[in-house]
Formats: structure tokens, C-alpha cells, sequence
């Protein structure tokens, strides 16, 4: 029996989201929407809730039903509450006072470190954060779960905690989760929603087999596509000729069969419908300028430190050479992006670089953080390109309306981006930069499905040399080619992820 029923629903803002949507939720359901960024995810989980009126349909949910929805944004109210305070109050007054248990036994579940939970929300890194609100609903115990890119900003331990977590739920609550992240889809759902303006299309399956089979349907319907504007075509070649005939012999009948063969033609035309095609959020290009050295960069016995002077690792002698797509594994604090900066500030120049990092003479950097600091809130994306590449204002705007930014975004303050627009600017940046070593500190960050793919085919395709860090395990898995791995203060080269994979997700914290 359906407990969240969906029926023809429709949102439109300024351009469908999407519109005859059915979906019917049931016990033991876990749903995977997937869609490009803006494609309406998380306004069908706000719709869903009850936060948002549709355009059209209706939503019908079993009596008494509660629903629980983690959204993306952080409540500034809970800003100044600690963890703890901040899952306290979303009990009911009454149980607050009679049932704070609940709270430790819901910090204990994903793991809270007791140091944590006194700690203030804003102090919290944004992985705590994002789990301070998965919190505050889950301690409320909803009979149906709503998550909205529930692994943004988590380490892929935390996210293989909220893994086990999502499994480990009572079964007969159903879980709809709007998330980018494959490897995730495929270990937490068993139904996939794929949202589209016009014929979502709903599948049994989770994200990796789903995705195969609308591919499929895709593929088929864009050949009875071309098939049937093939045989329209031909109707109007007949129709043509019959009609030259027609008119030099003064047939009526050749006239009447003129206008039927038309009028199929135009029926055929009017009923065909191109298989789908994602409207891209923006393309993603790299380029690779080559070098003729065949070793770009050599490590030797590299001390990764903390702030502090702490050893942190050390990386014996290594190499980094064409083509190299490295992926470098540690846990949170084992010091990745200390190793990182040290990198960029060798090759780049800037700073003081260590001595034991050498880069041959034709090494170009393209570098990107996770956090896109090389893109200042208050600058705009129109003059973030003018200042770093001599192209003209009139090639600037045609690049950054290629990358998704369009002529009312070239403007406006990097600030206001979305995080998935922000991230189109910075691989725009990195393409006009033309390097031919990239350092990518969690590039995937923000990207939809569509983008992450692209970025993957880009790397492959350009042969680029690259090392990155990343939490996406589908994305590393594309990617890598070799695997450094940071352990008990060594960097050791490894024959691939799965192993680390397995052991974070035995050792969450």
C-alpha cells in the first residue's frame, strides 16, 4: 500500500521542471532522484514535504503519516546551539524534557565524538553539519525520510557511516534521496527516479542498473525517431512527384492522393518524439598542451608536516609522469592537502617550496581546491576571466555562456553561484589556463551526474597528467591509473581503491 502518493505533479518556474509526474512511494522503498543541477530535485522533496505548493497534480499521503526532510541549507537559528542543543530542539517540548535520551542514542548511531557535541553548529566543519541535520530529523523518528544531497561536504568515511546508517533503518520506512553521488545511490536505493521536464521515468532498480536501462530506452526511442522522420521524408518525396504528375496530366485523383500522403507525413512528424537528451548544465572542456619530458614531477622523501611541526608523512622517492592520473587516499587529518599545497607551491613558484619537490622546466599547472578560493565571492565571473586571460570581453562572454553561465550570471558575484555553476567556472578556468599537469583537490565537488562524466571523459580523452583528491569512489574509480596511499606516516603506492574503500568504511571515525 502506497504511504506517499504522487499524481500528474508539475512545477514550473519560468520553464517546467518537471510535469505529469506518478510516482508511488511505499514501505520499504529507498528512491533515488537523480536530475541535472536545477532540474528540480529539490523542489519535489519540498513539495513532497509539504513546504511547497505544485503548479499542477496533487500529493496524498497516508493518515498521520509524519515526514522528516534534511534540506541543504544550515538554519542560521542553530548556528549558535551545539550539536547537542541543536538536536534537542527539534523534539516536541514536551518530550524534550522527558525523552532527552533519544538525542544521545541518535549521536551515538552516526558516530558524534563526545567532544563534539558541545561544540557550537558554526564551528562545526560542514560534514558535521550536514549531520547535525540528518540529526535533528531522525531523532523525531518520521515515519517516511526526505534527504537532499544528504553526502555534500562529507569525508568518504562519514559518508560510508551514513551508509550503514540508511541501511540499518527500520524497513518499513521508505527514504527519497536527491544525491550526485553514484557509489551512494547504488549502496542505499533499490528504486531510481530519473526527473525530467516531461516523461520522468521511474525504474526498480538502483542508480548504475537503472541508469543502463534508460539508456536503453533512450537509444530506442531515438531510433524509432529517426526511423519515423525517415518515412515522413519519403511521403513528402512521393508526394511531391505524384504532384508534378498531377498537375501536367489535370488528375483529381493524383491531387486527393497528393494531400493524403501529406497529411501523413505530417501526422508521422507531429507524433515523433527524439529521444531524450539532458540539457547540459554547461560543458566541460580540459585541454592538455603536451610536453616532451617524460617525467613531470619527482618526489624525494618529501616531510608532509602539520601546522604545528608534527610529522605528518613522508613520501620516500616517487615520480609523477605523462599521463599519470594519480589518486591520493588518506583519511581526514592524514595530511592530503598539506601535500597538495606543497606540491602547487613548488611548481607554481610562489612561497616557500620544498627543496625535495622538483618539476621539470615545462610543467604548467592547473590547480583547483575544493573550496574555489581562487574565486573571490565579491568578483564576478565575466571579470575573473578578463583578468587572467588576454580574450575579450565578446570571447569571455561566449566561453562562460558555453560553461552554463549565461548573460544574466556573467555579472553577478561569484558569491550568489550556485555550487555546481561555481565549479563550471573554475574546470572554465582551468581549460583557458592550458596546463599540462593538474592538481584537482575534490573536483566532483558540486557537479551533477552529467558534469562528473564529463570531467572523467575530458581527463581520459586528453591523456592528462593529474593528481587528485577525491571522496567520489565512482569518480576515482573512472579515473585513476595509480593510487598513493597515505599510511602509518608513509605514502605507499597501491594496485588500486577497494581495499581503502573497505577500511573506512569498517572504521568510520
Amino acid at each position: 500500500m502506497a504511504l506517499i502518493n504522487v499524481k500528474n505533479l508539475g512545477v514550473t518556474l519560468g520553464a517546467p521542471l518537471f510535469s505529469n509526474l506518478n510516482l508511488s512511494v511505499a514501505a520499504g522503498d529507498r528512491i533515488g532522484i537523480v536530475a541535472a543541477n536545477g532540474r528540480g530535485k529539490s523542489t519535489l522533496l519540498k513539495c513532497i514535504a509539504g513546504g511547497l505548493d505544485p503548479t499542477a497534480g496533487e500529493i496524498t499521503r497516508s493518515r498521520g503519516l509524519t515526514v522528516g526532510h534534511v534540506e541543504q541549507a544550515v538554519p542560521s537559528a542553530i548556528l549558535g546551539k551545539s550539536f547537542y542543543e541543536a538536536v534537542l530542539e527539534a523534539l516536541p517540548e514536551e518530550q524534550a524534557e522527558t525523552e532527552s535520551w533519544r538525542v544521545d542514542v541518535t549521536l551515538d548511531s552516526i558516530d558524534v565524538p563526545t567532544e563534539l557535541r558541545e561544540r557550537p553548529i558554526a564551528e562545526l566543519s560542514g560534514g558535521w553539519q550536514r549531520l547535525a541535520l540528518l540529526a535533528r530529523v531522525s531523532v523525531t523518528d518520521p515515519d517516511a525520510l526526505l534527504l537532499d544531497e544528504p553526502t555534500n561536504h562529507l569525508d568518504l568515511a562519514k559518508i560510508m557511516r551514513l551508509e550503514t546508517w540508511l541501511n540499518s533503518l527500520p524497513r518499513d520506512v521508505p527514504v527519497l534521496i536527491s544525491s550526485h553521488d553514484r557509489a551512494f545511490l547504488d549502496a542505499t536505493t533499490n528504486r531510481t527516479l530519473f526527473l525530467r521536464p516531461e516523461q520522468s521515468q521511474v525504474f526498480s532498480l538502483p542508480y548504475s542498473r537503472a541508469r543502463s536501462a534508460l539508456d536503453e530506452i533512450d537509444a530506442s526511442d531515438e531510433r524509432r525517431y529517426q526511423k519515423e522522420m525517415k518515412t515522413a521524408q519519403q511521403l513528402r518525396r512521393q508526394a511531391a512527384k505524384l504532384n508534378n504528375i498531377g498537375i501536367n496530366s489535370g488528375s483529381d485523383l493524383l491531387t486527393v492522393k497528393t494531400k493524403q500522403l501529406r497529411q501523413r507525413a505530417e501526422r508521422l512528424e507531429d507524433a515523433a518524439r527524439p529521444g531524450f537528451q539532458e540539457r547540459s548544465s554547461g560543458a566541460i572542456r580540459l585541454a592538455n598542451r603536451g610536453t616532451h619530458a617524460k617525467t613531470l614531477l619527482t618526489l624525494d622523501s618529501v616531510s608532509v608536516e602539520a601546522p604545528g611541526g608534527r610529522l605528518l608523512f613522508k613520501t620516500g622517492k616517487l615520480w609523477i609522469c605523462q599521463g599519470d592520473r594519480i589518486v591520493l587516499l588518506g583519511r581526514n587529518g592524514a595530511g592530503k592537502s598539506r601535500f597538495v599545497d606543497l606540491i602547487r607551491t613548488a611548481v607554481s613558484g610562489s612561497g616557500h617550496a620544498s627543496e625535495s619537490i622538483k618539476s621539470t622546466p615545462s610543467v604548467v599547472l592547473g590547480y583547483s581546491d575544493q573550496a574555489l578560493a581562487g574565486l573571490p565571492d565579491e568578483d564576478t565571473p565575466l571579470a575573473a576571466l578578463g583578468r587572467r586571460f588576454e580574450i575579450g570581453d565578446q570571447r569571455a562572454r561566449a566561453l562562460l555562456a558555453g560553461a552554463g553561465l549565461g548573460i544574466d550570471l556573467q555579472t553577478r558575484p561569484i558569491g550568489a553561484l550556485s555550487g555546481g555553476q561555481k565549479s563550471r567556472l573554475a574546470m572554465l578556468i582551468l581549460r583557458l589556463t592550458n596546463p599540462n599537469f593538474y592538481l584537482l583537490d575534490e573536483p566532483t565537488n558540486h557537479l551533477d551526474i552529467d558534469g562528473q562524466e564529463a570531467l572523467e571523459s575530458e581527463l581520459m580523452a586528453n591523456e592528462a597528467t593529474c593528481l587528485l583528491v577525491s571522496h567520489d569512489r565512482s569518480f576515482v574509480r573512472a579515473v585513476g591509473n595509480r593510487f598513493w596511499q597515505i599510511e602509518n606516516r608513509r605514502l605507499v603506492e597501491i594496485e588500486g581503491p577497494e581495499d581503502f574503500f573497505a577500511s573506512a568504511a569498517a572504521s568510520p571515525t
